[in-house]
């Protein structure tokens, strides 16, 4: 008998006693035995990135008609060459992290991503990403079908979620994810102290052994706490790393510190998931390269390059890939309020040492009326389906069939980034 994630938090949770201070702890049950050492590490931008101002067609004078007050000078923006269309195009000013990257020729920019009559809901438009499904959006997640695929019995940290809630491309019937924000906080909680605490812990260990027969409620919950308590030493090992790097200060680059940690240890994930805020840009986005945004987009270029120039100097590039992205664009012209409002296809982001770098797709013309645009031209019209960028991560990244875990086959249209 299977149990949903809504049964269990329902009838399960108010069981719980263990103590584990981790939010998610009790979905510990996912795995990565036996598997190749390739990682996906997902960096999603929450609530909307502004991609017209993330990579700029900064010769597009319908760009600076249109946002005259938040337009990227295009003396400031940082040069990245031109696209199969003919634009000429530069990162914003502020990420100088992903420059270096690009130049490297390890950083692909896939442009005019995402699907029919996008949604503008923040909520739906992330499950829609998260499910890969625009027609059913409250599904099983992408990547938590895609866990469903290796092999059992499941090691407890086949995937690894920074955040405080599982997203929605994690979950599964079969495959839970542990919410491990800080691995230097994931402790068995005990208000004892020394021999006392582990005599405790050896008490929640003991009792999460019940296989619970004939009662599988209680058997879902003694085997996701099963799994959280043996996953306890090796998260230890990686709150004890030493980065190569000083990563900044700030809430999400720690955490792909804790990536890396991860990562450099041999836990051996084959997912991370960290997730960033704070794009939903309505109001005061400032312009001139500087202002809120600004300060979104450094965040992002100093985390990722500090996390990227990390893992290369330990030698493990080539085995790790990241991608990036957010539920929506922002609209083309900019609102009363110094703002974007919600709009429809974006840009993603694939960087590792095996990725393929360059611009990837066609930037769209800013012009009203023209072809690359939609609704009134207000919104940049999507060219490349998200779901091949997916695709070609799962064929030719994680090594798994994307067709059934996407409900459809998207490789034609798939992106070369590998």
């Amino acid at each position: 008998m299977s149990v949903s994630r809504r049964i269990f938090i329902r009838d399960g949770v108010a069981t719980v006693t263990l103590g584990l201070a981790a939010p998610s702890f009790l979905s510990a049950i996912a795995n990565a035995q036996g598997l190749p050492n390739r990682r996906l590490v997902v960096v999603y931008l929450g609530g909307g990135n502004d991609s017209l101002n993330t990579l700029i067609g900064y010769r597009d004078a319908a760009y600076y008609s249109r946002r005259p007050s938040i337009a990227v000078p295009a003396g400031q923006v940082l040069q990245v060459g031109t696209d199969a269309s003919g634009m000429t195009m530069g990162l914003h000013p502020r990420l100088t992290g992903l420059l270096n990257i690009y130049n490297e020729g390890r950083l692909a920019l896939v442009q005019r991503t995402g699907y029919p009559n996008s949604s503008r809901s923040h909520f739906e438009a992330s499950d829609i990403w998260g499910t890969a499904n625009p027609q059913n959006s409250t599904s099983s997640g992408w990547l938590g079908r895609y866990l469903d695929t290796l092999p059992r019995p499941l090691d407890a940290l086949a995937a690894w979620n920074t955040t405080g809630e599982t997203p929605r491309a994690l979950l599964s019937g079969q495959s839970g994810v542990p919410a491990i924000p800080n691995a230097g906080t994931y402790t068995f909680g005990s208000p004892n102290r020394g021999q006392a605490a582990l005599q405790e812990r050896a008490a929640a260990q003991t009792m999460a052994g019940n296989p619970a027969t004939g009662r599988p409620h209680l058997a879902y919950l003694n085997n996701a706490s099963r799994g959280a308590i043996e996953t306890l030493d090796r998260v230890a090992s990686a709150s004890q790393y030493t980065p190569t790097v000083v990563y900044p200060n700030n809430g999400f680059a720690q955490s792909l510190r804790t990536v890396a940690g991860a990562i450099v240890r041999g836990i051996g994930s084959r997912v991370y998931w960290t997730t960033t805020g704070g794009y939903d840009t309505h109001s005061e986005q400032g312009g001139g390269g500087g202002g809120p945004y600004a300060n979104l987009m450094g965040a992002l270029g100093d985390g990722l390059g500090a996390f990227y120039t990390d893992i290369r100097n330990q030698g493990l590039a080539a085995d790790t890939t990241i991608v990036v992205f957010s539920e929506f664009s922002r609209r083309v012209s900019e609102n009363g309020s110094g703002g974007t409002d919600h709009g429809a296809a974006g840009v993603m982001m694939v960087l590792g040492g095996a990725v393929r770098g360059g611009l990837y797709g066609t930037a769209p013309q800013l012009s009203p009326g023209h072809l690359t645009l939609e609704n009134n031209s207000g919104d940049v019209h999507y060219e490349t389906d998200f779901r091949s960028v997916y695709a070609r991560i799962l064929d030719n990244w994680l090594g798994v069939d994307s067709v059934p875990i996407l409900n459809g086959d998207f490789r034609a249209g798939a992106p070369a980034v590998f």
